[in-house]
């Protein structure tokens, strides 16, 4: 059975704006991260491989069916937008109920599928609450519920876990881990942590353009020998911004234990460290600048 997205030579355009360039990626089974910064392209993206967006240009196959057959791919295809939203006077097991409906299955298929996969994403205790009355990270994994409703082979999820405080963040990384044995996920986020926390391969997007497809290790270690580490003053904080890029920093009391990319040994009291997936993303997206 064919379990790859295949997409070629991809251009896409909102009138005489250009909002993807040539973009070639194949995505298999799997946790795939779909990384860059707000207006890099990847929600365009997302809604061209869920046929919510005619492509301008190029070819896309979603498990050997090409995305012009939109009633196919859809049929096996889930998609949990950046902004879900349900009608809020529903309670949870009536929207999935509804959903169901409309997503072709019958009553016996709602009834069998509806309380086994709101106890996948720990919702079955709160079956009978509104919409209304979850919490940010309750709706997130309602949206996920729905999403897989009708067992897609591709789940495509956008920025899910924005907004989401830490233990949530977490139980929904676990849970698209889990998805993901059985299918093809894709996660598309700006947030760093999340594609280090659960993807093997990414792809790092950038004004449209594919900068990056490969391994989380491979990016990683593109910045090995890069990243140095310093105590230092919070008066020669601002000094070194305008010398190297900062990818984090620790206040302690009236100093600062700042992380940064340079191309060689900065100052005496500077070690070099680990090259984290946070360090790569920044070295990739804004090139190691170096002394001034």
């Amino acid at each position: 059975m064919n379990t790859e997205i295949k997409i070629r030579h991809l251009n896409q355009f909102y009138g005489q704006k250009q909002a993807l360039k040539d973009v070639d990626l194949t995505i298999g089974r799997g946790m795939f991260g779909l990384l860059g910064r707000n207006g890099a392209g990847k929600t365009t993206l997302m809604k061209v491989l869920a046929t919510l967006l005619p492509k301008s240009e190029g070819k896309i196959s979603i498990c050997g069916v090409p995305v012009e057959s939109a009633a196919r791919i859809r049929s096996m295809t889930g998609y949990l937008p950046q902004e879900f939203s349900m009608y809020p006077n529903m309670t949870v097991y009536e929207a999935m109920d509804y959903l169901g409906v409309l997503s072709g299955l019958s009553r016996e298929e709602r009834k069998s599928r509806i309380p086994g996969l709101l106890r996948k994403v720990n919702l079955l205790d709160d079956r009978k609450k509104k919409v209304k009355a979850l919490s940010g990270g309750m709706k997130r994994r309602l949206g996920i519920a729905q999403a897989i409703l009708h067992n897609p082979k591709v789940l495509i999820v956008d920025e899910p876990t924005a907004g989401l405080d830490p233990e949530e963040r977490v139980r929904f990384r676990n849970l698209l881990c889990e998805i993901a044995e059985e299918r093809i996920v894709i996660l598309s986020t700006h947030i760093v942590g999340d594609i280090e926390a659960t993807c093997e391969q990414i792809a790092v997007l950038n004004e449209g353009e594919i900068l990056y497809h490969g391994s989380v290790a491979e990016l990683t270690a593109m910045a090995q020998g890069k990243v140095y580490s310093a105590e230092i003053s919070r008066k020669e904080l601002s000094e070194l911004k305008k010398k190297y890029i900062v990818t984090s920093m620790l206040t302690l009391g009236n100093n600062v234990m700042v992380r940064f990319l340079a191309d060689r040994t900065p100052f005496e009291s500077a070690h070099s460290v680990e090259a984290g997936v946070e360090d790569a993303y920044m070295y990739l997206m804004r090139g190691e600048r170096g002394e001034e």
